[in-house]
């Protein structure tokens, strides 16, 4: 879960400075109205800032998980348990055919984990210390083993990609239609916004954010079946016993220590109706039974 709230909070905000700097110095309503760019060329300039704002998010995204949690980096292990953890994720990388991730352990009594990076060969694998001291090491491999497929199936790009597509269309259908209203308003017989003012502006915004809301909720599906995809791995890994003994000992604590509840990264709690579109991870126990059943 904190890998992804990371992600779009950065993305969120790099969203929200990139299209006020844009609403402000009117370079939509420029290329809009005053220059007489089609659609076409409307599409084009939303897709350079939103493809640009989630891949920027992407690239800060291992610097800020180790910031935003104190993480600490294990260069060289110092210990026992740094050397068994060191080792799994050494075997865990080479048995997924990806790159050595970095390692980092930081202090909280929650059991949590979160991997993260722009690619493959160069990502972050975390956990908290309440997880080492919470779990066995079988189910500490299988925990590892999730955050290792969810970094060889490249979530984190994909994701990027998916926010990407989805910025884009958010601040085209904002501005288009934000136009067509500001137009609207003013008695334009065209129903074109003619450079606009404040009025399309605080239109813009308030689209944008009822639209990046519903994009949130694609988002959220996405991570959803990702990580059934992850626990598959993990049991692939670290073996199908182990996984689901990790999820049962994650169902009995649901992490109302240290850590906000958006940023439990194993311990969602079991909510129906409209805040599951909001959730990043499925329900523990259809995650248990999704590996029970596999074949």
């Amino acid at each position: 879960m904190l890998r992804v709230i990371l992600f779009l909070g950065t993305n969120l905000a790099i969203m929200l400075v990139l299209s006020v700097v844009v609403s402000i110095f009117g370079i939509d309503r420029w290329a809009y109205s005053h220059t007489g760019m089609n659609l076409q060329g409307m599409l084009i300039l939303c897709a350079v800032f939103g493809m640009g704002g989630a891949f920027i998010s992407l690239a800060m995204s291992k610097t800020l998980a180790k910031m935003s949690v104190g993480a600490q980096v294990i260069g060289q292990p110092r210990s026992a348990e740094e050397q068994w953890l060191f080792n799994t994720v050494r075997h865990h990388a080479d048995a997924a055919g990806i790159g050595m991730p970095e390692i980092a352990v930081y202090d909280a009594p929650d059991m949590n984990a979160f991997a993260t990076g722009m690619s493959k060969n160069h990502a972050l694998v975390a956990v908290s210390t309440g997880l080492l001291r919470s779990m066995n090491r079988d189910e500490v491999g299988a925990v590892l083993g999730h955050e290792i497929t969810h970094v060889a199936n490249g979530d984190m790009v994909t994701l990027a990609l998916v926010q990407g597509v989805l910025n884009t269309f958010v601040m085209f259908l904002a501005r288009v239609i934000g136009g067509v209203i500001d137009g609207a308003m003013q008695g334009n017989r065209d129903g074109e916004s003619r450079g606009g003012g404040i009025g399309y502006f605080l239109i813009v915004m308030l689209l944008q954010f009822v639209f990046g809301l519903l994009a949130t909720m694609i988002v959220m599906w996405f991570s959803r079946w990702r990580e059934f995809r992850a626990d598959a791995g993990g049991a692939r890994l670290g073996g199908r016993g182990a996984m689901i003994s990790a999820l049962q000992t994650l169902s009995g604590n649901q992490g109302e220590a240290a850590l906000p509840k958006a940023f439990q990264a194993f311990a969602i709690s079991d909510r129906g109706g409209v805040s599951r579109l909001f959730m990043s991870h499925p329900p523990i126990e259809e995650r248990i039974a999704a590996l029970r059943n596999a074949q």
